[in-house]
């Protein structure tokens, strides 16, 4: 009896149980049991992910759990018209899993993949609302993310300052868009130009929304969809996503 209720206990506060009891009749016939842990969880390396996921993980400091939304959320998008953005690009890991997950859909019509970055690191900060400096992830540059990304037609690289970059695309429609800006003004500038540009069902991914790290960046989110018709779902991975509903008809 103290037995069952310890492995209860367990359960509940899901710590991670590598293996099902043996034991057990009622797992014995259950499919992929090495990824309950203890619920399924595929981001540890189910399916096709685990390859895309090897990949870039050395490229990027996105965890397996949050690389698994983007990959889900992504593919998604694919059903929808409009761009795919990255907002935030790093080393690239991530916008190569992007740039695969397109190549691979075979679609019938080009999806471009912008990617918009500094490549120099973290632009100019607010110290009222931000943790991070001027400065912050400079260890990069864009000729290092194009071999990452690889030599794809429909990528398109924005060097530059945030939302300077987004000029000329003011007619562009947009079907996803990963956000990984980190600071208060760089994701208020992503919320203001890509969310009105955003398809009926398309995308934005927060990466930075709960982490202790990045107080301005759900700072930010929060703000802008106040009293806006898409409530931010806040992940336990610490991303938040919004989905762009149709406005109802008049």
């Amino acid at each position: 009896m103290l037995r069952k209720l310890i492995k209860t206990t367990i359960n509940r506060l899901g710590f991670d149980l590598t293996i099902l009891p043996k034991t057990n009749l009622a797992y014995r016939g259950l499919a992929d049991k090495e990824f309950y842990r203890p619920v399924f969880s595929p981001w540890l390396g189910y399916g096709e992910f685990k390859n895309y996921y090897d990949k870039i993980n050395s490229f990027s400091l996105v965890s397996a759990d949050r690389c698994w939304i983007l990959y889900c959320l992504a593919k998604q998008s694919l059903f929808l018209e409009g761009e795919i953005w990255e907002c935030g690009v790093f080393k690239g890991g991530t916008a190569a899993m992007l740039a695969e997950i397109i190549e691979r859909a075979d679609l019938p019509e080009v999806r471009f993949l912008r990617l918009f970055d500094t490549f120099t690191g973290m632009p100019q900060t607010d110290g009222t609302r931000d943790f991070h400096h001027p400065g912050d992830f400079s260890k990069t540059n864009l000729e290092a993310v194009k071999k990452v990304v690889g030599d794809r037609s429909f990528v398109s690289y924005e060097a530059g300052l945030i939302p300077d970059t987004f000029q000329g695309y003011e007619s562009t429609r947009i079907g996803f868009a990963h956000v990984d800006v980190d600071i208060y003004q760089s994701v208020m500038d992503c919320c203001r130009f890509i969310y009105p540009r955003l398809v009926d069902g398309g995308i934005m991914v927060f990466d930075d929304y709960g982490f202790p790290t990045c107080p301005g960046a759900r700072q930010a989110v929060d703000e802008y969809f106040a009293g806006k018709n898409a409530v931010p779902l806040c992940l336990p991975t610490g991303q938040a996503i919004v989905f762009k509903a149709p406005l109802p008809a008049k």
